[in-house]
């Protein structure tokens, strides 16, 4: 089911794009305003019933008990009403929380998404397409030869057609015409959608803290624990769906060891994390392959110095740290930085 609901705010249409954690404690009340409001407001307002108020409640405001503890309050409802002036929605838990964990899910509706994408002038596939000419003759056969010889080492994902390539350019909302919006909703993939909330909170600030800028710094001082937008549901196939979303094929095909010896699904790595991650790990399995060579020349070096261990000992080392040193360079930085993303995608 395309609609978890862990994805969606409690109407079942509104896609979370990015959450803010903060840590609840004890609740105390608001003294020392007269616009007082109850702690949970922001769940009301969150959820557009009611226009936002002050989100501060008076510059004499504070919490009983731990004064620093009501700071962080008010910035947190300074921010917060700060990204709704900015276009976000956003929507917490109704709950009344005593202490633990709190989460703010955020979401960027299409006004939000096609006035970013502009301005961070986001290329987006327009309407014009073209056909790549098929090979033909020697070159033809010869690819179609090595196109079979790899495809064991292929990943199982489903192929993108690259016979047909659009043209991309700049999003402009000018120009709704030049591209293919069937769905207002998914016309941004979620990369897209998360690198452009993330835009805005880091460049918002707060008159509480001298113009702080941003989440991390929010989160630097203790206002937030963490900000992450959500992965696209389990990693684990639950049942015996045989279609995957594009976590659980990364998972399967990519971050882990038992598909060490495949190529990268570079296509799909880009369409989940984004452009420059994408960019990056093909820069590191192209790193990769220019390293086989050195290791077949570690191995001859190698293979020679065991044969001349007996007359010529210090020419055995250095052929045996050569092709340690080759293999463990090519091995240890592809897996070290698929064991980081492996991570990524469980947690």
């Amino acid at each position: 089911d395309d609609q978890r609901p862990g994805q969606f705010f409690s109407d079942g249409r509104r896609k979370v794009d990015y959450v803010l954690v903060f840590h609840h404690c004890r609740q105390t009340s608001l003294k020392g305003s007269a616009h007082h409001h109850p702690p949970h407001r922001l769940n009301v307002i969150s959820n557009g019933s009611f226009p936002p108020a002050d989100p501060v409640g008076g510059a004499e405001a504070y919490l009983e008990g731990d004064p620093a503890e009501g700071e962080k309050v008010l910035i947190r409802e300074e921010f917060e009403a700060r990204l709704l002036e900015a276009g976000l929605e956003m929507e917490r838990d109704t709950e009344i929380r005593v202490y633990g964990p709190s989460f703010t899910r955020l979401h960027a509706p299409w006004s939000v998404l096609s006035r970013e994408a502009e301005f961070l002038k986001i290329k987006v596939p327009t309407n014009k397409s073209y056909r790549v000419r098929e090979e033909r003759g020697l070159s033809g056969t010869l690819s179609e030869f090595w196109r079979k010889m790899n495809q064991p080492f292929q990943p199982s994902i489903p192929q993108l057609d690259h016979s047909t390539k659009h043209l991309a350019h700049c999003f402009s909302r000018d120009k709704l015409h030049l591209y293919n919006i069937t769905s207002k909703d998914t016309f941004f993939d979620n990369a897209t959608r998360s690198r452009i909330v993330y835009e805005i909170l880091r460049r918002t600030a707060c008159t509480r803290t001298c113009q702080t800028m941003g989440i991390t710094t929010l989160i630097a001082k203790g206002v937030y624990d963490s900000a992450f937008p959500l992965h696209d549901g389990d990693y684990m196939v639950v049942g015996h769906s045989e279609e995957r979303n594009d976590r659980q094929l990364l998972h399967d095909e990519w971050a882990r060891y038992g598909a060490f010896y495949k190529y990268q699904p570079v296509d799909l790595i880009r369409k989940y994390f984004g452009e420059k991650i994408g960019l990056y790990f093909a820069w590191l399995g192209l790193y990769t392959q220019l390293l086989i060579p050195a290791s077949i020349v570690g191995v001859f070096v190698f293979c020679y110095g065991c044969n001349t261990v007996d007359t010529n000992i210090p020419r055995y080392t250095l052929s045996l740290l050569l092709l340690a040193g080759c293999l463990c360079k090519a091995l240890c930085d592809n897996c070290c930085c698929k064991k980081r993303f492996i991570n990524k995608l469980i947690d």
